[in-house]
């Protein structure tokens, strides 16, 4: 088969993308003010229809007045948070090789592209954020009074998106406060969508299932290992070791700590695939690291309780706020969502919802965790101080107001001039900073 079959698929689609464009354009069909443009390589397909609902929802003016304050608020610590994760990742690029480096599919937040998110579930998750964050956009520029010229759909040959296209005269003429907001709507509209999904996923996780057996999760099984030669499998519970209980990684690593090369230990683990408990005897090997330990040769992962409650209340987690919280984000890289497979095996679905099954019970709570995890990554990557997104808009009207304070003599136009001087520079150190990871450890 040929290896470059995909590739080669892809340029044909995107060649056969360009001459659909270039046939509109010639035609006349596509322009400035037709119902077909382009924003860069994106296609336009612009409406009317939705404008008179955004003034229906628009005319709460006080209400979104102080709602987009507080996604301006929002969005500045968010802007520091991101900005922070990518200094931070610069200074770990140093430290990391080659075959640790992050690839450019996996900076690329698309499903399809990204190794990590599932395409289904991914792209359902983008076109409902991407949609409500621009219907926010475009609400809010009305509350501010700043016109909406069209609303309609995005298109670049994957994924679809969506645009709210507000009036750039006004939108320039109106104050930096109410551009501010206008920017900060959609970020807060993303941030909000995660928790209402964060907190229905919380809410159907702890009523709806309870664990088969409860032990540290087998992540990968050495070949000719003792646990191979046990018959563990990916999936399966390690429940306890010697007698002693493992319900997570820190009583697993305990109970083996003590344990000799050709030692004998009692294991008992839940077989996911069976749905049974077993119990054996291995024969532990000699561990690479330490020669004065056993060795079993598994990798291990969260428990069903532990699993249950990071998506019930990683606050809660034993190893603090923090590290539960960032257990929430990362399982996508753990292999721990979508839960499908042997993950599936480990709970039984009880209460009201037993009735669409463990399949069905997860196709739903998957689905809510995308669809918060896609709007948060939207909310967060938005904030970045980089043009066209909405946090280059902010930082622009920042550096704007903060020369404001300092050179009261500067006219409007010098002020706006210093500003897009300060913007331009933002958006070059972070496309930099974020070049930096995959080109530093590649290079040393």
């Amino acid at each position: 088969m040929d290896p470059y079959f995909g590739y080669e698929i892809a340029l044909a689609v995107v060649l056969l993308y360009a001459l659909v464009v270039y046939g509109l354009y010639r035609t006349g069909r596509l322009g400035p003010d037709r119902a077909l443009s382009l924003f860069g390589p994106a296609l336009m397909i612009k409406t009317q229809r939705g404008r008179s609902a955004l003034e229906r929802w628009g005319r709460f003016k006080r209400f979104w007045t102080v709602v987009s304050d507080i996604g301006i608020g929002l969005a500045v610590l968010a802007m520091a948070v991101i900005l922070g994760l990518l200094v931070l990742g610069a200074i770990v690029s140093f430290r990391i090789s080659a075959a640790q480096a992050p690839t450019v599919n996996e900076a690329v937040g698309l499903p399809g592209i990204n190794p990590f998110i599932p395409i289904t579930y991914g792209i359902i998750a983008l076109a409902v954020g991407i949609v409500l964050h621009e219907l926010s956009h475009g609400v809010v520029a009305r509350s501010q009074g700043i016109g909406v010229k069209s609303l309609g759909i995005l298109w670049c040959v994957v994924p679809i998106g969506a645009f709210v296209e507000q009036d750039d005269a006004q939108m320039m003429a109106a104050s930096r406060r109410k551009r501010d907001r206008v920017a900060a709507a959609g970020v807060l509209a993303n941030f909000a969508l995660t928790v209402l999904f964060f907190a229905l996923l919380s809410g159907l996780v702890a009523s709806s299932i309870a664990p088969n057996a409860n032990g540290v999760s087998v992540s990968y099984v050495q070949s000719g290992t003792p646990a191979a030669n046990a018959s563990l499998a990916v999936g399966d519970l390690i429940t306890s070791v010697n007698g002693t209980a493992t319900p997570t990684a820190k009583e697993f690593q305990a109970a083996l700590a003590n344990t000799t090369p050709k030692e004998t230990i009692a294991l008992v683990y839940y077989s996911s695939n069976l749905g049974q408990t077993f119990s054996t005897h291995v024969v532990l090997a000699t561990n690479p690291n330490d020669k004065a330990r056993g060795y079993l040769g598994v990798g291990y992962s969260l428990s069903p309780s532990e699993l249950k409650q990071t998506f019930v209340w990683p606050l809660g987690s034993d190893q603090g706020p923090l590290v539960g919280t960032v257990d929430w984000i990362v399982l996508p890289l753990g292999g721990l969502e979508p839960v499908a497979g042997a993950t599936t095996h480990w709970y039984h679905v009880t209460g009201p919802l037993a009735g669409l099954g463990t399949d069905g019970f997860w196709i739903l709570a998957n689905m809510l965790y995308w669809l918060a995890w896609m709007s948060f990554l939207l909310g967060l990557s938005n904030t970045l101080p980089l043009v066209p997104l909405d946090g280059g808009l902010l930082f622009r009207d920042f550096a704007a107001s903060i020369a404001a304070r300092f050179r009261r003599s500067w006219s409007e136009a010098r002020l706006e001039q210093f500003a897009g001087r300060a913007v331009a520079v933002s958006s070059f150190l972070v496309l930099v900073l974020i070049a930096w990871q995959f080109i530093v450890p590649r290079l040393f």
